[in-house]
């Protein structure tokens, strides 16, 4: 027996099918639990069966509130990801969400000790500003050189710019 969704999943699923299916932001509830109407960023990650089938997300809070940041990041990861084509409706049932609330980044000086399986990576560029994110425990992603050789491409930065570290750890919702 499959646990029941939680509240961040339910709320992306739905903002997802009310997109997908009518063109229409799902409005925020009047009431929102506390955890819900902090503000925080979150990726909202979409997949059928074991395949990514979307995930778009936020470094830093970009609405007023979590609830509201996962409603923008469902509708993206299923309709603006530039990776896949946009969710249809005929897709809606075989979707799986997970949420991603991430906690704020602290800087690393190096790798050292760095877990990604515990911890995500943010890649800042020194010059330019440009920011690669990896979450954290993905399959595939086993080394912390790993994890930063993604990011860093994600990024369009090049293996030997300076670059900052930062690491953060999620409170991961199926």
């Amino acid at each position: 027996m499959t646990p029941p969704e939680s509240l961040q999943v339910a709320l992306a699923r739905s903002a997802l099918e009310r997109f997908v299916r009518r063109k229409e932001r799902l409005e925020l509830p009047l009431e929102l639990p506390d955890d819900l109407a902090r503000p925080a960023a979150c990726f909202v990650s979409l997949h059928i069966g074991a395949h990514l089938r979307g995930c778009i997300g936020t470094i830093e809070p970009a609405e007023s509130c979590l609830a509201a940041e996962i409603i923008s990041n469902a509708i993206s990861a299923g309709t603006y990801d530039p990776r896949f084509a946009p969710v249809v409706p005929e897709e809606l049932a075989g979707i799986s969400c997970s949420v991603d609330v991430l906690n704020p980044p602290e800087p690393i000086p190096n790798l050292d000790g760095h877990d990604p399986k515990q911890h995500g990576l943010i890649v800042e560029s020194v010059r330019g500003g440009r920011r690669g994110l990896l979450l954290p425990d993905l399959e595939g992603v086993d080394t912390p050189d790993e994890q930063r050789s993604i990011c860093l491409a994600k990024a369009g930065i090049g293996p030997s710019e300076p670059v900052r570290l930062y690491r953060f750890s999620v409170t991961r919702y199926h």
